[in-house]
């Protein structure tokens, strides 16, 4: 009698906490905007930290993960080759396993995984990249090389797939298929980077078969993700590639708009933000920054970046690698070329204020720490801002979790803790570069070596 009172209770709970939960389903979350809008969340970490519900080995990978429905997903990669000492190393070629791994919310329990065999021909050549897209019964997945699957989210059972190198003749960008995908009603939509006016396309979620294809981009095409916002009254297809800013019909594929822009080494991967109803905010690693007006059918420059170079002494607003900026009112938040989290008027990229602090935690070295402007070796360093009510969680490089207050009067740290060990080498330091995913008032993070998943509820559960 007892046992099975207690196997109902704790089945009560683990369906309830799944019922109530906000989920993480896709790329910067369930309206890909990378707000975090749960409540009840936890005011300060604990000096001992945080305790993890549970840790589950998992291989290689940049992708984070995706949390819907009681259910997280993960891309990684299982190398059947060394992996290259440097992200830069020429010719390497890596053979292994790139798998889908859907793990128990609740426990960490492996529910299923699917796995095919690949040889990455990329620099960085240490696993997927893109963020699954959970959409009901099924989840999208891309590979690093371009595989492009349609699993059922229950079972991972294959419901179609692509192969974009051979089914598109796409161009294999040099850090591999980073743009994660985007449901858009019945429509499944890609940065495919095929011949033939095939740059991105929409395919049937249903069936995988192609609805629409259009523009094109010689070359690398670069890593940014669709994105929808709607401007002038229209829902627009934002698509920013190595050459432009497009607009796109997102039922059709039919151009609105182009803004030229070529884009040194295709660092196209921060997300665009949409600023008030007719502005869009994009920052890169080599040109820095532009500001767009956008209405129903065209666009135009407010301002644009006059960085001379990625440097620090170089750079003018704002000139990110990764991470997508953040927006508060008149003011845009972003971690720059070495680091340094800066905020600036978004009418005008004025720079308000800068901190190392963010990005810097217990690996820097002591020397470096002391200084105010960022060090050589600091070079891409990272950190990750999800927002929370008034506060923001940054998730750096070094896998720290910090709790601060942004404001255009400064960084105001509030608390940090350790949540995993950095482990990836090719940067020339050890780095952890993947999204974590906020559900379940939980934090879900990975790194080469595991994926573990910590209670940030401000009371027990």
């Amino acid at each position: 009698m007892y046992r099975g009172t207690l196997a109902a209770g704790v089945m009560g709970w683990l369906i309830a906490w799944a019922v109530q939960a906000d989920d993480w389903p896709q790329w910067l979350g369930p309206q890909r905007d990378g707000i975090w809008r749960e409540t009840g969340i936890i005011e300060r970490f604990p000096p001992e930290g945080l305790k993890a519900r549970w840790r589950r080995p998992v291989g290689v990978g940049y992708a984070g993960p995706a949390v819907a429905a009681g259910r997280v997903y993960v891309l990684d990669l299982v190398p059947q080759d060394e992996l290259p000492e440097s992200g830069f190393a020429k010719g390497a070629r890596v053979r292994g396993q790139e798998r889908v791994l859907c793990l128990d919310a609740a426990t960490g329990k492996e529910l299923w995984k699917h796995s095919y065999p690949v040889e990455y021909r990329i620099s960085y050549a240490a696993g997927p990249r893109c963020t699954p897209t959970v959409d009901g019964e099924r989840v999208y997945t891309l590979g690093a090389m371009g595989n492009l699957l349609c699993l059922e989210s229950a079972s991972g059972r294959v419901v179609w797939s692509k192969d974009l190198l051979k089914d598109y003749n796409a161009t294999l960008p040099v850090w591999g298929f980073a743009a994660h995908p985007l449901v858009d009603g019945d429509r499944l939509i890609c940065l495919v980077g095929g011949d033939d006016n095939r740059l991105v396309v929409a395919f049937d979620k249903r069936t995988g078969q192609q609805v629409w294809a259009a523009e094109s981009c010689p070359g690398d095409f670069g890593y940014c993700p669709p994105m929808i916002y709607t401007f002038g009254g229209r829902r627009q297809l934002i698509i920013w590639h190595s050459r432009a800013v497009l607009g796109l019909e997102p039922e059709t594929g039919k151009r609105l708009w182009r803004v030229d822009w070529d884009i040194r080494a295709a660092l196209t991967a921060p997300t665009p933000r949409q600023i008030e109803n007719d502005k869009l905010f994009l920052t890169s690693f080599y040109n820095g920054s532009m500001l767009l007006r956008v209405d129903a059918d065209r666009a135009e420059i407010l301002w644009r970046s006059k960085a001379k170079g990625e440097r620090p002494n170089q750079t003018t607003d704002l000139s990110s690698i990764m991470p997508t900026p953040l927006i508060q009112g008149a003011y845009v938040y972003g971690v720059c070329s070495y680091g340094q989290l800066r905020c600036l008027e978004w009418s005008s990229g004025k720079r308000v204020w800068m901190t190392m602090k963010a990005t810097r935690g217990r690996y820097t070295p002591a020397r470096v720490a002391e200084e105010d402007e960022p060090a050589e070796t600091e070079r891409w360093s990272n950190a990750f801002l999800i927002p929370n009510g008034d506060r923001c969680f940054l998730f750096n490089e070094q896998g720290e979790l910090i709790l601060a207050r942004l404001t255009p009067e400064g960084y105001q740290e509030i608390s940090r803790t350790v949540l995993l060990e950095p482990t990836n080498r090719m940067a020339g330091r050890k780095v952890v570069w993947s999204h974590p995913a906020f559900a379940n008032k939980c934090v879900f993070v990975r790194n080469d070596q595991e994926i573990a998943c910590f209670s940030l509820a401000a009371t027990p559960e």
